[in-house]
């Protein structure tokens, strides 16, 4: 028999799972939860060791960046598209909201889930920018 040289690698569970760690830099792939419905984002977060690259498998998904103010956060929103590569850069607050079919490969330093990630809740103004945000990106021009 062939020594295997190919590994392959899924996760089918609810959300976030790194399941391929190496060196200096990991593959997770992040499924549907409820935190990361199309509606109802609740906080934002960024890393300060790491960019953050996504790829969409499938659903749908909105990549969300934000930079801040003293007014609070102002959105980017991007309706993702399969098989493209998106990078959020070290430092930049972001998140991402998903529909129940959405599956997303992130890319990043290993370990970052282990506490390379500074989170902060959303005002319910906030919420309410975001929401149209997320909305007007799906509906397009």
């Amino acid at each position: 028999m062939e020594p295997a040289f190919i590994e392959t690698y899924r996760h089918d569970g609810e959300g976030y799972s790194p399941f391929f760690i190496r060196d200096h830099w990991q593959v997770a792939q992040l499924n549907y939860m409820r935190e990361q419905g199309l509606t109802g984002i609740e906080k934002m977060d960024k890393h300060l060791l790491t960019d953050e690259v996504f790829v969409l498998l499938r659903g749908t998904a909105v990549l969300i960046a934000a930079e801040e103010d003293r007014r609070g956060f102002h959105f980017q929103c991007v309706l993702m598209k399969p098989g493209i590569t998106y990078n959020i850069p070290v430092n930049v607050w972001h998140n991402i909201a998903m529909d129940e079919q959405a599956e997303v490969i992130i890319i990043e330093k290993s370990n970052t889930h282990m506490g390379d990630f500074i989170y902060k809740p959303l005002s319910d103004a906030e919420k309410l920018a975001l929401n149209a945000r997320i909305h007007g990106v799906q509906k397009g021009p």
